[in-house]
């Protein structure tokens, strides 16, 4: 449903494209990396997966699991809340773990949360924390870098301006691209491979960005 729901919505607010590297391949059991920048990026890439025939598993804030019926669709779908701070929060590379090993792709945020920025701008993706790290040198999952750019064009800043936008985008209709890159596999350990998988969600950022004539990019 939330791969349906999003297929439906995104169109709605906004003009998404989609490309991706040649040698770009979703295959069962990876894990799919993305920049986080907006409420609204998370929309605009299972949007965008769906269009490539793939559902991912979403690892996202637990907070969403609160909204009476997103929360039960995001139960029943096999989602996995995210509990950052608290002694649960192990738990959640736990169901990605098993999630792979069913052969489902999962979708993680390696910065681990939203910039504090209030513009609508593009920047580079802020520094990834160690859960990304951690989930592949458990699994030895693929990586596939995917980066977004336009989200905050749809929604940024303060609550009031988030609400703005999202209620002024489907008039204002902003340009919206997804671009998905070639895999990763392990070849080193920790902070080393963090920054390899860091440079790759980058560039597929600034690749997205380029498509939309971001300045940052």
């Amino acid at each position: 449903m939330l791969s349906r729901l999003a297929d439906l919505l995104v169109p709605a607010v906004g003009r998404l494209s989609v490309t991706t590297d040649p040698r770009a391949v979703l295959a069962p059991g990876s894990v799919i990396a993305a920049n986080h920048t907006s409420l609204a990026d998370p929309a605009v890439v299972v949007a965008a997966l769906r269009r490539l025939g793939v559902e991912p598993v979403v690892m996202a804030a637990a907070g969403l699991w609160r909204i009476p019926l997103l929360g039960r669709a995001l139960v029943r779908e096999g989602h996995i809340p995210v509990r950052r701070g608290d002694r649960r929060a192990a738990e959640a590379l736990d169901d990605a773990v098993r999630a792979l090993e069913r052969g489902r792709l999962v979708l993680i945020y390696a910065e681990g949360g939203l910039p504090r920025r209030r513009d609508a701008a593009e920047a580079a993706p802020g520094a990834f924390r160690s859960g990304l790290s951690r989930l592949v040198q458990r699994t030895g999952a693929a990586v596939v870098p995917v980066g977004q750019a336009g989200a905050r064009r749809v929604a940024s800043g303060s609550l009031a301006k988030q609400l703005t936008g999202v209620l002024t985008a489907p008039v204002r209709r902003p340009a919206l691209h997804v671009h998905v890159g070639a895999p990763l596999r392990v070849a080193s350990e920790g902070v080393a491979w963090t920054e390899v998988a860091h440079g790759a969600v980058t560039d597929a950022w600034r690749t997205a960005a380029a498509r939309l004539c971001e300045p940052a990019a």
